[in-house]
């Protein structure tokens, strides 16, 4: 939920100024994952080392650095350790004692930056009171560092403990997912990091060329493992920490993605990685790839539009074309999907598909139910990861596991998944995100290519989940002869795909008029069903997310058992209905509103002019297969939603109270 960034540049010579600019630029990159409040812990000429910290965004941070340190701007320094955080909160409010980093008293011998949830802290706190340490904030993380500080200043052996010894001993007493980095006045120009739970990858940029393409890792029960570090042999290097690769790219595309209880540490320009047990005897617990990102840094900034949910609804032609790309022959309407060519025999012939998601993500695994089930012949649960989990469901071998995640780290559904695991059944994972938690420890899946999303709500990873949900849907299904027509059917609709949602794009003047009409409302129903059914849920969720105008995701057939009775002349009902096999159902529920004096907003196909004749508004789509037409139908649903905020002087990427990435419970 938070976003962690830290710079150690080790023999290259910079100005103050340029350390300052690279941690705020990589908090401005991370902003996403929080923004409630920010801070940084620099060293300093006099004190040792300065925190500054404040309430806001980072660019409120950004003025108080510079207008505080502007003498000192222009100072070179040689090697300097710097850490930095944007916080979305947890334990305290928004204020500055509660921001990052925390430290360990008035002498910082220890700070960290702390993304995720210690769950045992109330325990540690009371300890180190009895010790007669006191607590300045309201937070989980300040345990941390006055841990660390006991453990340094206190213990039998402290003093003779390094840095990353001291680390250890701290980690192995906090119980929760966290990803931490700590820096120390005791320890000058080093660093130590760590992962459990929450993602942290390792940027390198060094002078020389990087050959090696791993980092072997050391274990501390094994006597005489020798040096196994990156070690740049007195080289200059730049060392950069981060919560996600967007805020790597502009300064390296060469990082290492840290696994659960790794502790990195950089002392003296050399770079290890140490864990406290060993496990499976594999190439990939005894080291570390060194990987090459394949992100652009123009994918992760605005172009020609004010916000990123704007560009990236209007992406959308070319994030679902990315999707498909190299994984649809539309000529002999096959449909191959690398990931999971090794599994492929064991998903079809599985007894039942549980998909498991949270968010958005679920809303894609409900908008492609109904296809998995016609084309797999298997019965499909659609799960909530925190509900899954609260009731602990049966889970079998023969069972197929999917879980979506945009990100690859949503916590609920990360925990879902080791929850399966323990059951032996198969694991597959659909993210957005090269390396992360569900990616690396499903047992196949599909990257669906969308690129980088950067505001909260999601839009065009929305879409690309679905069309990778249909693709794994048709790939089930193809080797059924009586399935082949609906098959093909499906593939062609693919492929004309994007220049549909061009063709929808187009509507945006449209959208924006009924938005006007509506910004000042206090409530939204949008009724839907079949697959259209999500369809409602996505697009109340996004109105509610962005323009925190209280919106509800109807299914049409439980109208007359409920709802209706919000429904009056000032009700404003949005209501889908399209020519699939609910066609008529739903041609129901719209006379049932109108009946009432609602006044119904339809989305309808182009062409149905009984629909429009009954409609307050209408906006047609051009037709395309049924288990398509979701795509179609939920685009003008975030454009109404970016409108409403926008028209409200909303900030639509960083709506408040939420985060992008939810890696805590």
């Amino acid at each position: 939920m938070c976003g962690i960034f830290a710079y150690l540049n080790f023999c290259v010579p910079c100005q103050r100024q340029k350390v300052y600019e690279i941690l705020l630029r990589g908090l401005e990159r991370l902003e996403y994952r929080g923004y409630d409040s920010a801070g940084i812990a620099v060293d300093y000429p006099e004190e040792g080392v300065h925190i500054a910290r404040k309430q806001g965004k980072v660019k409120m941070l950004r003025g108080m650095v510079f207008d505080v340190e502007k003498a000192e701007c222009s100072t070179i320094v040689n090697t300097h350790v710097g850490i930095a955080h944007t916080r979305w909160a947890t334990h305290g409010e928004p204020s500055e004692r509660n921001s990052h980093p925390q430290s360990s008293g008035e002498d910082n011998s220890f700070m960290v930056v702390h993304n995720g949830i210690i769950t045992n802290f109330k325990d540690i706190k009371q300890f180190l009171e009895k010790e007669n340490y006191t607590f300045t904030s309201d937070t989980d993380t300040e345990v941390i560092p006055k841990l660390a500080h006991y453990i340094y200043h206190h213990s039998e052996e402290g003093k003779t403990l390094s840095f990353t010894e001291v680390v250890e001993r701290v980690i192995s007493q906090l119980e929760g997912a966290f990803a931490l980095v700590f820096k120390s006045t005791v320890f000058p120009k080093q660093i130590v990091a760590v992962k459990r739970g929450s993602p942290l990858l390792v940027g390198i940029k060094s002078d020389r060329d990087i050959s090696m393409d791993k980092v072997n890792i050391s274990y501390r029960q094994r006597e005489n493992s020798g040096d196994r570090a990156f070690n740049i042999a007195g080289q200059s290097a730049e060392y950069f920490f981060a919560s996600d690769a967007s805020a790597l790219i502009e300064h390296t595309d060469r990082v290492i993605y840290l696994e659960d209880d790794d502790v990195t540490s950089i002392v003296d320009g050399s770079l290890r990685i140490n864990r406290l047990k060993e496990h499976a005897k594999t190439d990939e617990t005894t080291s570390r790839q060194i990987t090459t990102l394949r992100l652009q840094l123009q994918q992760i900034m605005k172009g020609n539009y004010s916000t990123f949910m704007e560009k990236e609804i209007h992406e959308q032609p070319e994030s679902v074309m990315n999707t498909m790309r190299g994984r649809i022959d539309f000529n002999t309407n096959m449909v191959r999907l690398g990931g999971l060519q090794s599994h492929a025999n064991a998903i079809k012939r599985c007894r039942r598909i549980i998909v498991i998601a949270s968010g958005t993500s679920y809303n894609s695994g409900v908008a492609t139910r109904q296809l998995l089930e016609e084309l797999s012949d298997v019965p499909v649960v659609i799960e909530l990861g925190s509900d899954f989990l609260d009731r602990l469901c049966p889970v079998f071998r023969d069972d197929v596991c999917i879980f979506i995640s945009q990100s690859g780290e949503t916590a609920d559904t990360l925990n879902a998944l080791r929850y399966c695991k323990s059951r032996g059944a198969l694991l597959l994972g659909i993210t957005n995100t090269v390396g992360s938690a569900i990616s690396r420890e499903t047992d196949c899946g599909i990257h669906i290519n969308a690129g980088p999303e950067i505001g909260v709500a999601s839009t065009k990873a929305y879409t690309s989940q679905i069309v990778s949900m249909v693709m794994l849907s048709v790939m089930i299904g193809s080797d059924s002869i009586s399935k082949q027509k609906r098959c093909a059917d499906i593939i062609q609709g693919l492929k004309e795909l994007p220049e549909l949602i061009r063709k929808v794009l187009k509507k945006n003047d449209e959208i924006l008029a009924l938005a006007k009409e509506l910004y000042e409302e206090k409530s939204l129903l949008l009724m839907g069903r079949g697959y259209n059914y999500a369809t409602c849920l996505e697009g109340a969720l996004k109105v509610k997310e962005v323009s925190y105008m209280h919106s509800e995701g109807i299914l049409s057939g439980e109208l007359k058992h409920g709802p209706l009775a919000l429904v009056d002349e000032n009700m404003p009902c949005v209501i889908v209905v399209v020519k699939d096999n609910t066609y008529s159902k739903c041609h129901n529920a719209l006379q049932q509103v109108k009946a009432r004096q609602g006044r119904p907003i339809t989305i309808c196909e182009e062409g149905d002019s009984e629909v429009q004749d009954m409609s307050f508004r209408s906006f047609s789509l051009p037709s395309t297969v049924d288990c398509l037409m979701n795509i179609l139908a939920v685009i003008p649903l975030q454009l109404l939603s970016f409108h409403l905020a926008t028209l409200k002087g909303l900030d639509v990427d960083c709506p408040r109270n939420l985060a992008k990435s939810v890696t805590t419970e």
